[in-house]
């Protein structure tokens, strides 16, 4: 009888040992170090997960995977969200993040941009809210207007930078977040002060340093071509700021303005209408809106691109000399294209011979 009794014991202990294991062991089935499971909020069903595990093979014990859940009431908190399964973790560690919405937040950075299109493509790229849900939320002028912003000024709302946000946020929620970071942006290194200090509301300085960015990639120029900017507004002459055609006519690949469109109808043309633009042509980075806060006192008024075409500009206190700068980057530019067509000529001739 007590052989009996010592068999049945180590039955039930290796029973439940096994048990143990399956529940507590590890249970991936990737090679990967991590796998990630997107629970949409259209279809959080028990049928929808058990699908997910076993196509992307996050777990080999789906029974025991639904024997624990059940026990654990899971299918009864079902969370949406992105989850980060670990290679090597359990079906109860697994069940207990999903469980509790232990979410994996996005991270995802925002470098330029300049259309609510653009936007919304780059948030339906990374969220489970698609672009056009976004595009709609950002062209509804209720939606944005509690944020100081309206359709054409909402790049406001967004400092190029890399941020960590929850994949199943709403866009209001992903809206929401970008302007608080944009708050507390402008807070931090005295920016808001200097903004003062110079005159200008932060929403102007972000603006203006739109233009720059636009202007030039090279570091030492973005507060001289900043400085040129500030000296035409006090001085109540049109920036004639280049980009802004561009952004007028929604062209930003145009390489050169012609005088025709310097024509162009819109209160983006400031080669037409004196001060600032109604709102920023594009997201300017950190370093351009610092660059801009901190542009040196200078007496320029003018800049061109320099005609060596290193990217960096010559700039001018008056006209004469700017136009001198501009006649020898024009000589160069047009010798330049004369090159370029004259190197497509001959390999269309080329083209023609081989055949």
């Amino acid at each position: 009888m007590k052989k009996k009794i010592i068999i049945i014991a180590v039955v039930v202990m290796a029973f439940i040992g096994f048990i143990t294991w399956k529940c507590f062991g590890p249970t991936t089935n990737f090679t990967a170090k991590s796998k990630y499971v997107l629970i949409y909020s259209g279809n959080a069903t028990k049928e929808a997960i058990l699908s997910i595990l076993t196509k992307d093979s996050i777990t080999i014990n789906f029974s025991f995977f639904n024997f624990l859940a059940n026990r654990l009431h899971y299918w009864n908190n079902i969370k949406p969200g992105r989850y980060k399964i670990d290679n090597g973790e359990s079906i109860y560690s697994i069940i207990q993040k999903l469980k509790h919405g232990e979410q994996e937040p996005i991270k995802f950075t925002i470098n330029k941009l300049r259309t609510a299109e653009g936007f919304a493509a780059l948030i339906g790229k990374y969220f489970e809210c698609d672009s056009a849900n976004f595009y709609h939320f950002l062209s509804n002028l209720e939606n944005i207007k509690k944020y100081n912003v309206d359709t054409q000024t909402f790049l406001l709302a967004i400092i190029p930078n890399t941020y960590r946000i929850r994949w199943n946020s709403s866009p209001e929620e992903i809206f929401k977040r970008l302007w608080e970071e944009q708050k507390n942006f402008w807070n931090t290194n005295n920016r808001r002060n200097l903004a003062t200090n110079l005159g200008y509301t932060t929403q102007q300085i972000y603006t203006l340093a739109s233009i720059v960015e636009e202007e030039t990639n090279k570091k030492e120029d973005k507060g001289l071509i900043a400085s040129v900017y500030f000296n035409r507004l006090q001085r109540g002459i049109s920036l004639d700021a280049d980009p802004t055609i561009k952004y007028a006519l929604h062209d930003f690949k145009m390489k050169r303005i012609y005088f025709k469109d310097l024509e162009v109808k819109s209160p983006y043309n400031t080669y037409k209408n004196k001060g600032l633009p109604p709102g920023p042509i594009c997201t300017p980075s950190i370093q351009t809106i610092d660059a801009t806060l901190h542009a040196p006192k200078t007496d320029y008024l003018f800049f061109v691109a320099r005609s060596d075409f290193s990217g960096y500009s010559d700039f001018s206190s008056n006209f004469k000399q700017h136009k001198k700068y501009a006649q020898t980057y024009q000589k160069a530019l047009d010798t330049l294209m004369a090159k370029k067509k004259l190197k497509e000529s001959i390999k269309k001739d080329t083209n023609i011979v081989s055949h």
